[in-house]
């Protein structure tokens, strides 16, 4: 199960094609922001050193807790690609730093990033700002494993590279929930339509609880049906490890 990373080396490219031939994604209003208040971006440096849009990042649970990807921050055999001062968060429409710290759920001594442990955690070097609410921390899981249809909405507030718009969002399925792996947490297989740069997209349950981070798809940019074994979206259901690990740093510290 090793990772196939959404976030391109040079920044957000336009792709030709979505990724199913089923395709409903719009551009998000100022409602679905309501809705998903903690909806962000990642900024980091490209080769040139400059700032381009990554992937999407979510506020969670408290004014100060960012709630990303791994590849972000390592490749694919776990070696690190950029430490996380050269990147920064955006949401509300104001840019913030980190402040230094990045926890992983990748172990350190791993030589592989898999898409059940592909979630970093960080803090911003200051609090946002007081009109700006975060993502409720999610619930603990009560999904199944196994086949059955789950009704989603993929909200990927850094959009996609082959969606024409900045923002995207879309109503999908989760169709297989897998055993867990790294961290007693799960892969979700989805059909949402995905592109470069919507890594990190949430998928929220038709009560708009965020249940599942975006990490990667197969064959990108294919225009195929969904096929779940061979074409398919790729979730890590929130729970484990990484749900702990938000509890645990907002006891320290919320």
């Amino acid at each position: 199960m090793v990772l196939l990373g959404l976030t391109h080396p040079h920044g957000i490219k336009p792709m030709p094609a979505a990724l199913y031939l089923e395709e409903h994604r719009r551009a998000m209003s100022s409602s679905d922001y309501q809705r998903y208040p903690g909806a962000g971006v990642l900024f980091c440096r490209d080769e040139a050193r400059l700032f381009q849009k990554a992937a999407a990042a979510w506020l969670i649970g408290s004014r100060s807790l960012v709630m990303m990807n791994a590849h972000n921050f390592r490749d694919r055999h776990g070696r690190q690609t950029r430490p996380i001062n050269d990147c920064y968060f955006q949401v509300g429409g104001k840019n913030y730093d980190f402040g230094g710290d990045l926890q992983l759920g990748i172990p350190a001594d791993a030589d592989a990033l898999h898409i059940t442990d592909d979630w970093a955690l960080a803090r911003l070097e200051h609090a946002v700002a007081a009109d700006v609410a975060p993502q409720p921390v999610p619930k603990a899981s009560t999904l199944t494993i196994g086949y059955g249809v789950l009704q989603v909405t993929m909200v990927s507030p850094a959009g996609h590279g082959n969606y024409n718009g900045p923002t995207s969002i879309e109503p999908c399925r989760i169709h297989l929930i897998d055993p867990p792996t790294e961290g007693g947490i799960r892969r979700a297989r989805h059909d949402c339509n995905d592109g470069y740069g919507g890594s990190g997209s949430g998928l929220f349950d038709d009560s708009d609880h965020l249940i599942a981070m975006q990490s990667a798809s197969l064959d990108m940019n294919r225009r195929l049906a969904f096929d779940i074994e061979r074409h398919y979206g790729s979730a890590l259901v929130i729970e484990g490890e990484l749900r702990s690990a938000i509890v645990k740093i907002l006891e320290k510290a919320p």
